[in-house]
C-alpha cells in the first residue's frame, strides 16, 4: 500500500546497496538508482551519502526509514484484519461428514455458544456410508468435499489414514447386550461377569484403547469373536448372533435390540474432530472454537 518508492527506499537502506536491491526486485541497478533519485528530488531532501565505501543513510534518511518500515508493517497489518473480516462475513459452511456411527450430536450439544462465538457460522452434513474404504478414503482426503468427521481415534489410527484429532472428552467403553442374553438383566457389569461367555470387540489393533480392554477380557477367560470396524452391520450381528459388543457411551439407540449396560470398569476412549493435515483457515478457526467450548 505504500508508495513503490517508498518500497524500494526501506530496501535499499535495509541492504545498502544499489545492486543488491536491483538482485532482489529483477530489475537494473539504474532502475533503483533513479527511483531513490525521483524520491528525494520529490521530498527535498538527501537521503543517502554515495561514499566509494557503499550508501549511508542521511540523518534524514535514517527518520524516513524508521517512519517507513512503521507505515508498512501497519499497511500489511492493516490488510490482514481486512481479510479477517471480509472472510468472517463470507464464511464458507463447515462441512461434517456424518454416518449412523459417526453423528455430529456434539454440534448440537454446543450450537448455542457456537453462534454466540460465530453467529455467520453455516454447518453443511455430508452423509456417507460407514464401510471400511469409505472410512479410509474420506478420512485420507478430508479438506476436499468433507472437511471434518468427529469419531473415536487413537495414534495410530490417524497416522493410518494421514488425517490429525482435535481432542474432545473421552468416551467410557461398555458393552451393548442383547435383550435375549443372560447378561440383559444385570444393572451393572463387570469383567468377571463374561467369563464364560463370548463377546464381540474390534479387530485387534484398531484401537489401543480397546485392545486394553480385551486383554483384562481374555485374562478372564472371555471368548473373543472380531468385527472389523463400527457400523450397522456389527451391531446387527451382534443381536442376531446374541453376542455383547463393545461400545461406548450416549450410542444407546444403536439398535432396538440391543441394551447398554453401566460397567464398573474406567476403560475409556478418546472421542475428537478429524481433520486434514492442512486445514482451511475457517476450519482451524472453527475446531479451535469447539475446543474452547467443550473445555
Amino acid at each position: 500500500m505504500l508508495s513503490p518508492q517508498i518500497e524500494t527506499f526501506i530496501k535499499v537502506a535495509e541492504s545498502g546497496s544499489f545492486s543488491k536491491t536491483a538482485d532482489e526486485m529483477y530489475i537494473t541497478p539504474t532502475a533503483v538508482m533513479k527511483q531513490i533519485n525521483a524520491l528525494e528530488s520529490r521530498l527535498g531532501v538527501v537521503l543517502f551519502e554515495r561514499t566509494n565505501h557503499g550508501l549511508m543513510l542521511t540523518s534524514a534518511g535514517k527518520s524516513l526509514l524508521n517512519d517507513a518500515v512503521y507505515m508498512s508493517d501497519y499497511a500489511a497489518r492493516s490488510i490482514e484484519k481486512a481479510r479477517d473480516i471480509y472472510d468472517n462475513e463470507n464464511q464458507q459452511a463447515i462441512r461434517i461428514g456424518v454416518s449412523f456411527m459417526t453423528p455430529a450430536k456434539f454440534i448440537l450439544d454446543i450450537w448455542s455458544q457456537l453462534q454466540e462465538i460465530m453467529p455467520r457460522l453455516k454447518i453443511e452434513l455430508i452423509p456417507f456410508e460407514n464401510t471400511p474404504e469409505n472410512s479410509v478414503e474420506i478420512l485420507r482426503n478430508l479438506g476436499q468435499h468433507i472437511d471434518i468427521v468427529a469419531g473415536l481415534y487413537d495414534e495410530n489410527f490417524l497416522t493410518e489414514r494421514c488425517c490429525k484429532a482435535a481432542h474432545l472428552y473421552y468416551k467410557k467403553l461398555l458393552f451393548a447386550v442383547p435383550v435375549t442374553h443372560p447378561l440383559s438383566k444385570n444393572n451393572q457389569l463387570s469383567i468377571e461377569d463374561f467369563k464364560g461367555y463370548k463377546v464381540m470387540l474390534v479387530r485387534k489393533d484398531w484401537n489401543k484403547y480397546i485392545d486394553g480392554l480385551r486383554e483384562d477380557l481374555i485374562a478372564n477367560g472371555v471368548e473373543i469373536e472380531e468385527f472389523h470396524m463400527f457400523n450397522i452391520s456389527a451391531f446387527n450381528r451382534a443381536a442376531k448372533e446374541n453376542l455383547p459388543i463393545v461400545t461406548i457411551e450416549n450410542w444407546q439407540d444403536v439398535h432396538p435390540l440391543l441394551k447398554i449396560i453401566p460397567a464398573d470398569w474406567d476403560y475409556k476412549i478418546p472421542f475428537g474432530i478429524f481433520y486434514s493435515p492442512e486445514p482451511s483457515k475457517h476450519v482451524r478457526k472453527f475446531i479451535k472454537v469447539v475446543q474452547s467450548i467443550i473445555k
